[in-house]
């Protein structure tokens, strides 16, 4: 069972910068080559690129023409709350100013201890350096306020984003704390650390930072079978696509190509989001680098959405649709929906792949009047026409700070991914055959 190393590596990847650099990591270790800008991949390599530190799109070019692409695309955000430029509020104590990013359920942040991590900038002698930084410790909480001083906070109180999600980070001097300044000097202490040399907090510049919650993931039930952890949305599907893509053998002119993208949570219309056009770019430079051509490849191309999906709750059965209501450890997601890129002949490719590798798939719908989030397949397919198929990992608690999913459903996701990877789809005008 893969979930001790999605265990690992969700504990490892506290936000998408570390998460991005986490995929870079394995890519090497699999013997993958970074592509600098302007520089073109050639038949036979195993290559990678990377925007903005956070989205990573990476490929096996065919010894011989490309003939077709299989795509496996996810998202390495998640819900949080990211810290202001500026975060410090003094007073009697020093607290952090944040906001939320996506969609996250704000009160479980409350009363759990949180740490910080994320990208700093920090001045050099010729210009600027970018350092990841991860505090790496409880140095945070967003306490509640008592019941008895807000009797209505178990009948529909609402967290207020504008007093409710600061953080407590410190005591003032007066309380025999760090006092103000504390939060620049413990964020300069850790680039540091990680420079190997003396850093002053007047020496960064700016940062991309966010609170994150450091309870660490884990397996448990009475046969282990739950998997709870934060991040599952969507890094659990990171992690899939990436064990999968890293492991597959491809026929013939078949290209594996491995997407990570940033900023979902956020609508994904960003320079490192799935709304630009980098993808497309990517893939258009290695068939004219090939001699193949670029709308006969995708003819041939089905692409993976990757992000999970709701299953049906527990105690709560009557938010499900009556009929597509997925259950942890049942298999693979395929998800349904105006807002989903899933299309019939899409969905069609998939369970031909997934029931010739005994991959089990469930399906996943809105009920007609509780519409569900959009994710990244409708907005590639916008900068790159492919069949595309939207699926996911049944889960509960979604963009809870703690998810819950079934342990057994990673190894489906895998094997899913990897069956999809080592097929071929070739397209005729009666029907289109998978290898």
């Amino acid at each position: 069972m893969r979930a001790e190393g999605l265990v690992k590596f969700l504990n490892e990847s506290p936000v998408s910068y570390i998460a991005g650099a986490n995929v870079i990591r394995r890519l090497e270790e699999a013997g993958f080559c970074r592509l600098s800008p302007g520089q073109k991949p050639f038949p036979g390599e195993r290559c990678y690129k990377v925007f903005n530190d956070t989205t990573v799109i990476a490929f096996s070019v065919p010894e011989g023409p490309v003939t077709g692409m299989m795509i496996a695309a996810s998202h390495l955000d998640s819900p949080g709350i990211r810290l202001r430029v500026n975060p410090e509020l003094s007073g009697d104590y020093i607290r952090l100013s944040g906001e939320r990013y996506g969609g996250a359920i704000n009160d479980t942040w409350l009363d759990r201890p949180l740490s910080i991590a994320g990208r700093v900038v920090i001045r050099t002698r010729q210009g600027i350096r970018k350092v990841l930084v991860d505090l790496n410790e409880n140095c945070a909480v967003i306490p509640n306020v008592a019941i008895h001083l807000q009797r209505n906070l178990n009948e529909g109180h609402k967290v207020d984003q504008r007093s409710d999600l600061y953080a407590l980070f410190a005591g003032g001097k007066s309380e025999g704390g760090a006092g103000e300044g504390s939060f620049a000097r413990a964020i300069a202490e850790a680039v540091s650390i990680s420079e190997e040399k003396k850093v002053e907090p007047e020496d960064i510049l700016s940062h991309d930072l966010f609170l994150y919650n450091n309870q660490p993931a884990c397996v448990w039930g009475e046969n282990d079978e739950f998997f709870s952890g934060p991040r599952l949305d969507d890094l659990a599907c990171v992690y899939a696509s990436l064990e999968a893509f890293t492991a597959a053998e491809a026929k013939g002119g078949v290209m594996p190509v491995l997407a990570v993208f940033d900023n979902e949570e956020i609508g994904s219309e960003t320079k490192q989001g799935a709304g630009a056009v980098t993808l497309s770019q990517v893939l258009r430079e290695i068939c004219e680098n090939t001699g193949a051509n670029f709308e006969a490849v995708m003819e041939n191309t089905l692409m993976l959405s990757a992000d999970n999906a709701h299953a049906r709750h527990p105690n709560h059965p009557e938010i499900s649709d009556v009929k597509e209501y997925p259950l942890l450890n049942k298999g693979v997601v395929v998800k349904h929906s105006p807002r989903y890129a899933t299309c019939g002949v899409a969905e069609g490719l998939f369970a031909c792949i997934c029931e010739r590798a005994g991959v089990p798939l469930q399906s996943y719908a809105n009920r007609p009047d509780l519409p569900g989030g959009a994710t990244l397949g409708n907005i590639a397919d916008t900068k790159l026409p492919v069949n595309t198929v939207d699926i996911g990992i049944a889960q509960l608690a979604m963009h809870s700070a703690y998810e819950t999913m079934g342990a057994k459903d990673i190894d489906y996701m895998i094997e899913a991914m990897r069956a999809v990877y080592e097929s071929e789809i070739v397209t005729s005008e009666d029907q289109i055959i998978v290898r």
